[in-house]
């Protein structure tokens, strides 16, 4: 087999093969056989009927594509083996000359991996910014536990505040027409942990029972709903209950019942000891993504628009899907968006994920970095504990999903190389930086005005 291979811009490779006529007729022969055992040709039984009868009754174009397919498989597999090209996608066919008695005559396009090359990617020192836990964490992580087991009395002599639980009713409006599903009764809300529309639930504060009364909010620029982004809207309300919470007392017995605790002290170190994982959690995060980064930044490498399209096709359809699943459409979407900033953000995720997946498909060749059975098996124990499956159950459903398998095996390899660059780089933590406040923030916006006033006159 004659084979002639020219490597293009943007990893694509152009082949042209020429196979034997010999083989060529061989394949076209056993099609031929294969098209008289299972069509219906009048006046033969099945496999009797000669090549000229085949061919009048089935069409040439016909056997060909069938003999083409046995073909091209094993002649692609020898152009891809003696070249040593590491291939995307399946060789795509261009053209072909296939007559019966000459050579065949074959033109393909071949997408190829890109070329990955890192400047470094171990022995790098980066600063990466402490996980500070906050001063009232440790506060704030006892009153919500404390508040998960308060019990709930009803107040009938004054009027709401802020920690209470009401139960009301309301009729929302915007724009002289009455909000489709902006109304509820008998609603119970607590008002400090409100996910109601910014302002709502302050506005239910210092009000009385049994009294309407207006709730003037405006809904965010990025609401869901285009017809009320960004608009002002009034919601006629009338609490009939409120309800004061009564916060249980710290102690011993409190911490026995909340957990194994024999006393408040091994609950309070409980929780601090919840602080510090989330902390280590934390800066493990910020050092993997300060690498990653890093490498991104660093990475030099030729992406083919197709893979890019083929990569931001497969997140549309998540992202569609996504949608479904919380009840909106994709007609809702755009009109709240826009396509083009869906599109924009789809596009540069895709490339973003492209690159991550070549970066560690890179380093984990350089350092010979596998997907171990033992790896395997551990996370699928793993994942069947977290879905609350039988294990073996769960490892059948997977082995009988080759797609899911492949997920599977590639997050265990983006686990194994992100361990590997975290434990072969150095990592100096460091203070965060000081976030201006809001006066600072205006000051310096003033006087940049005022400069660029000046400049201009």
């Amino acid at each position: 087999m004659k084979i002639d291979l020219k490597k293009e811009e943007h990893n694509i490779a152009k082949v042209e093969v020429e196979i034997p006529a010999k083989d060529g007729l061989d394949a076209y022969n056993r099609a031929v056989k294969s098209y008289a055992q299972h069509v219906n040709i009048p006046g033969f039984r099945r496999g009797k009927a000669p090549r000229n009868i085949v061919e009048r009754q089935v069409g040439k174009e016909r056997i060909v594509a069938e003999a083409l397919e046995t073909l091209l498989p094993k002649a692609f597999s020898q152009v891809i083996s003696e070249n040593k090209l590491q291939i995307l996608m399946q060789p795509r066919v261009d053209n072909y000359d296939f007559e019966v008695g000459k050579d065949v005559k074959v033109s393909a396009t071949i997408e190829l991996k890109p070329e990955v090359i890192l400047k470094a990617y171990k022995g790098m020192t980066l600063d990466v910014e402490e996980y500070q836990i906050p001063d009232d964490a440790f506060d704030k992580s006892l009153e919500n536990l404390l508040s998960q087991s308060a019990t709930l009395e009803l107040v009938v002599d004054r009027n709401t505040k802020a920690e209470d639980v009401i139960v009301f009713d309301f009729v929302g409006y915007s724009n002289g027409e009455k909000i489709e599903h902006g109304d509820a009764k008998n609603y119970t809300m607590d008002l400090a942990n409100s996910n109601f529309i910014p302002g709502f639930a302050e506005q239910l504060v210092d009000k009385p029972l049994n009294k309407e009364f207006d709730v003037n909010v405006t809904f965010p620029e990025n609401y869901h709903e285009a017809k009320l982004a960004g608009q002002p809207a009034t919601f006629k309300c009338t609490i009939h209950e409120i309800k004061h919470k009564v916060m249980p007392e710290l102690t011993d017995e409190f911490a026995q019942k909340v957990g194994p605790f024999k006393n408040v002290d091994e609950l309070k170190a409980d929780i601090q000891d919840y602080l510090n994982k989330q902390k280590e959690n934390a800066d493990r995060k910020n050092s993997e993504k300060a690498i990653m980064d890093k490498l991104h930044e660093e990475v030099v490498v030729d992406i083919h628009d197709a893979m890019i399209k083929r990569e931001a096709d497969s997140l549309l359809e998540e992202y569609k899907q996504k949608l479904k699943s919380q009840g909106f459409t994709w007609e809702q979407a755009i009109e709240a968006q826009g396509l083009d900033s869906i599109m924009k953000t789809i596009n540069d995720d895709a490339l973003f994920r492209i690159k991550n997946s070549l970066i560690i498909d890179k380093i984990s060749g350089e350092e010979n970095i596998l997907v171990d059975q033992a790896s395997l098996t551990a996370k699928l124990d793993s994942l069947s504990a977290m879905y609350q499956m039988d294990r073996e159950t769960f490892a059948k459903y997977m082995f009988q999903n080759p797609n899911m398998m492949n997920n599977i095996s590639q997050q265990i390899l983006n686990e194994k190389v992100i361990s590997f660059l975290v434990e072969n780089n150095t990592i100096n933590f460091v203070k965060p930086k000081a976030k201006k406040s809001e006066k600072t923030e205006k000051k310096s916006e003033k006087k940049t005005t005022k400069t660029k006033k000046s400049t201009e006159e």
